[in-house]
């Protein structure tokens, strides 16, 4: 069965001194204040389309990568997965990096690089993020 998911945000102002907030309509979790100098420079308290990015990206890969490698044998007890989007105004979205640390018993580092190159490639984020170059550091702890 297929599920949508909803946020809406409302911006007021021009690009530079405008000011937005995203709601998360389906899940219910809250408000979140956006801006161009959030998302161009730093943070301060802010969110960026970016750093939404790197949070679907990050928990798609964990799961993709717990259910491939439960699926093979090797239940998870713990993925730490961390998403890296890089943002240049004027260019646009430059680059993903994955990095993710595992705690697999019975697993070796190989195997375990393997499963998360597969994650990364079939991940349904990862797929609709085609476009972007995604790169991946994979580790036992």
């Amino acid at each position: 069965m297929a599920t949508t998911r909803q946020a809406h945000t409302v911006w007021e102002g021009n690009l530079i001194e405008g000011k937005g907030v995203v709601t998360f309509d389906s899940s219910g979790i809250g408000d979140y204040a956006v801006s161009w100098p959030s998302r161009a420079e730093k943070a301060n308290g802010k969110t960026s389309p970016e750093e939404l990015i790197a949070a679907a990206h990050s928990s798609c890969f964990s799961m993709a990568l717990s259910n491939g490698l439960t699926t093979a044998g090797n239940a998870p007890t713990r993925l730490n997965t961390q998403a890296e989007v890089t943002f240049q105004p004027g260019t646009g979205i430059t680059g993903i990096h994955l990095t993710v640390q595992g705690e697999v018993p019975g697993l070796d580092e190989a195997g375990f690089v393997k499963a998360a190159e597969d994650a990364k490639a079939n991940c349904p984020v990862s797929q609709a993020l085609t476009g972007t170059t995604i790169t991946l550091t994979a580790s036992l702890v």
